[in-house]
């Protein structure tokens, strides 16, 4: 059912199902009206089976409306959501853009990064709900396709996929300052000297409880300050696994954990890892809007309790930043509640930086 491309020949005792947008009349209306502070069922399915696949575009008269809409997706009777992500930010791309980009699971594709991929396999057993809920204030306009299987029975060993968005705006940094870095060696030497080996005062990207494994995230980072030593990626990734108190997984800074290296600027793309965005300028380098991915699709992180994904903001936390995120994961349920997602006002972008 999971397989890769060598199993597509096996032959599977499955049917194919889709619930979408299209005019039911049989004209050309193929979209649905989302009214302000409307919440739309996009599909209800009864019985086991797997989505797989996710196709969304929208169209508003708002500003960052892809942050002002709200997936949400229940299996097999969660009083809770086990995905709840702005719309944009689930389909890989924060700050309330669109930008064309591709990885394995996750697409923006043409015109402008205005269809939204999702390829994600989502198993359930007994049911599935999927939602979309219009949070802003003008109308939204939702072409939608979800692609489906239905089974006879559930399948065994399988995890139900989950997906959670964070943001931290701004981070606590306590080295911000206009000094040169990493010209100014006194500077240098102060950050890059401060140990932090227990990730006190990280940005958590995903604390979940249950067995299961971490699948990735995209982050988004807002360098909003106007300084020299604005460069975020010193800060390290640190994943405890099952209540460890040090980092079972501990990486060597941000650009490290998405596969880049030596402080990149050039937008890149690729199956399990890129930076679809990147702004700053000669001047002021790293200042504005970044967005990166990396998938754990060839090497998930397992848990058997627990775990928590965090990443430093700067080395030992000195960068004030603006910190988003969409974490996903598969895990038995049920599920640890999500913290409460904030509202819109607390999810808008902040404008660009002069």
């Amino acid at each position: 059912m999971l397989g890769a491309l060598s199993d597509l020949p096996r032959l599977r005792d499955v049917r194919r199902r889709r619930a979408s947008s299209y005019d039911t009349s049989g004209g050309n209306s193929d979209f649905w009206l989302l009214q302000p502070g409307e919440t739309r069922t996009l599909t209800q399915i009864d019985g086991p089976g797997c989505v797989k696949h996710l196709w969304v575009t929208l169209a508003s008269r708002e500003e960052a409306y892809p942050r002002r809409s709200v997936l949400r997706m229940y299996w097999d009777g969660a009083e809770t959501p086990c995905v709840e992500v702005p719309t944009g930010d689930f389909f890989g791309i924060g700050h309330g853009l669109m930008k064309e980009f591709w990885s394995l699971p996750l697409t923006m594709s043409p015109q402008d990064g205005r269809a939204f991929n999702c390829f994600f396999p989502m198993p359930f057993g007994s049911g599935a709900r999927i939602e979309l809920c219009n949070e802003g204030e003008r109308r939204l306009v939702v072409f939608f396709y979800v692609d489906y299987e239905e089974y006879d029975e559930p399948q065994p060993d399988l995890g139900r996929f989950h997906a959670q968005w964070r943001r931290q705006n701004p981070t606590d940094g306590w080295g911000d300052d206009d000094r040169r870095f990493p010209d100014d060696p006194d500077y240098r030497g102060e950050v890059w000297g401060t140990p932090n080996l227990d990730g006190s005062g990280n940005y958590v990207i995903l604390e979940a409880e249950g067995r299961g494994h971490y699948v990735g995230c995209n982050l988004n980072i807002d360098c909003f300050r106007r300084a020299k030593n604005d460069w975020y990626g010193e800060g390290d990734d640190m994943i405890f696994i099952d209540g460890d108190t040090t980092p079972t997984l501990h990486g060597t800074g941000t650009e490290d954990y998405f596969n880049t290296a030596w402080s990149p600027r050039q937008e890149f793309c690729a199956p399990y890892h890129g930076l679809p965005l990147t702004s700053g300028t000669e001047e002021w380098p790293y200042k504005g809007k970044h967005s990166m991915y990396r998938f754990h699709i060839e090497d998930p992180v397992y848990f058997r309790e627990s775990i928590l994904v965090s990443i430093e903001h700067g080395h030992a936390n000195n960068l004030s930043n603006d910190y988003s995120s969409t974490a996903y994961w598969y895990q038995t349920e049920p599920h640890a509640a999500f913290p409460p997602l904030p509202p819109v006002s607390e999810r808008l972008p902040r404008p660009d930086a002069e």
